[in-house]
């Protein structure tokens, strides 16, 4: 009954007050009642949950021992690996130079790109190589670069790309990542 006390209050000081007070208490009541109702059809399968996005990844290390890891729609590939205790050697560091949103448009997000290529890995999906390069976004020109300058022509395929790069998203459940044998990266 705070409110009902307050309105007298100001009614007996003031009429304009008692327009003011009475005007942020209708405010107050409108803001604490939802302005949006989701329709019934929003959650016709039940509300989103996390699960909706994570998404299951094979990694097949050097030695051929698969291991099924979950990754988050939205981080990178490498901080998947490195949530799940799986070593990449180090980060190629800087985020993509750019995000392509459509068919239309690329968003310039002014990040460095790669700086290094230690996190050199292999993508394919259950029905091949082509398939898991089409589940990701084509390389930057940064990225072929520290590929190029981090590996041998021999160790490079098209399949090949930074993880620190690559952008999990939805389609990429059942990704199969390849991980090579890392160049040495322990050198003072």
């Amino acid at each position: 009954m705070l409110s009902a006390s307050a309105l007298r209050i100001a009614r007996s000081v003031n009429p304009t007050a008692s327009r003011l007070v009475s005007t942020s208490l209708r405010s107050m009541a409108a803001a604490a009642s939802p302005a949006v109702v989701p329709s019934a059809n929003a959650y016709a399968n039940g509300p989103p949950s996390v699960f909706d996005k994570i998404v299951k990844i094979t990694i097949i290390d050097p030695s051929g021992a698969r291991r099924i890891i979950p990754a988050m729609v939205g981080q990178s590939l490498y901080q998947a690996c490195d949530m799940n205790g799986i070593d990449l050697g180090p980060s190629s560091c800087g985020p993509p130079e750019q995000k392509i949103r459509s068919d239309t448009w690329t968003e310039p997000l002014y990040g460095e790109g790669a700086t290094s290529g230690f996190d050199h890995v292999l993508l394919q999906a259950h029905g091949g190589a082509s398939e898991g390069l089409a589940l990701v976004e084509p390389p930057h020109s940064n990225e072929i670069k520290s590929l190029n300058d981090y590996w041998d022509d021999d160790e490079i395929f098209p399949e090949s790309r930074l993880a620190s790069q690559i952008e999990i998203n939805d389609k990429m459940d059942g990704l199969v990542v390849y991980v090579p044998d890392r160049i040495c990266d322990d050198i003072p």
